[in-house]
């Protein structure tokens, strides 16, 4: 079985995210980028499944600047062992990133399409339920644990009330949250080995899809400054500033 696993090149977590001067967007110039942490994950548990001798193997696709490769690069030092780029300068949204994939995978035919749960740039959660209906694929999403048996997938999904087992027939589409795994850091030597791993290059229009956004950013502007806390001495007063100053009661 062949697995497609997606991958975006994000700033990196632990940056302090800065919006720009005229409310644009966030300041990415000059900012150490990485690949997306929930991708990370869908990187890692595709190799397990290759390791486990479930999957032949495992394929990377990603959509950006030229510097996206690079994020390619780090998924190949995983252990993926071909990548896809897809060149896209400026913006590309969830809707013209599923067209763009169902593209892909109507070509490569592979049997578990694994991806993040959501990109931490713009959290929107949509690529994956988007290209699982227009495959006409089932779909696990916010997999905790993933079992593959035969042609079915198990997947233990997160929800509010605790856990649900959902049994997908294959091929599927699967969306990784925090808890399934563990990423691995790429050594070394597999870096180097990454550097001669095959990586295909196409362009949007060689894929012959609409990626017009269909959604405007009006404007980003960072969340409220949060006022420090204060000691109260007793249950009447907390109950009365909550009721006449927090007005939460």
């Amino acid at each position: 079985m062949k697995i497609l696993v997606t991958v975006k090149r994000v700033i990196d977590y632990n940056v302090k995210i800065r919006i720009k001067a005229d409310g644009s967007g966030v300041e990415t110039q000059n900012v150490k980028m990485s690949m997306n942490p929930f991708d990370e994950i869908a990187v890692e548990e595709a190799v397990r499944l290759k390791e486990k001798g479930i999957a032949s193997e495992v394929v990377a696709v990603t959509f950006g600047p030229t510097q996206a490769q690079e994020t390619l690069r780090t998924a190949m030092a995983m252990g993926v062992d071909r990548a896809i780029y897809i060149a896209v300068e400026g913006e590309i949204q969830s809707l013209g990133v599923a067209r763009a994939l169902k593209k892909i995978i109507d070509k490569e035919q592979p049997g578990l399409v694994i991806m993040g749960k959501q990109a931490i740039d713009n959290d929107s959660s949509q690529t994956g339920p988007i290209l699982a209906a227009m495959l006409g694929w089932p779909q696990g999403t916010f997999a905790s644990k993933v079992d593959i048996a035969g042609d079915k997938a198990h997947v233990t999904r997160e929800i509010d009330g605790g856990l649900e087992t959902v049994a997908l027939k294959l091929p599927a589409v699967v969306t990784t949250d925090l808890r399934l795994n563990e990423p691995r850091y790429a050594s070394l030597p597999n870096i180097m080995k990454a550097k001669k791993k095959p990586l295909e290059t196409m362009t949007l229009a060689e894929l012959d899809v609409d990626v017009t956004p269909t959604l405007q950013v009006l404007k980003v502007e960072p969340p409220p400054v949060r006022k420090g806390g204060i000691k109260v001495p007793d249950v009447d007063t907390l109950i009365d500033k909550l009721k006449n100053e927090a007005k939460v009661i």
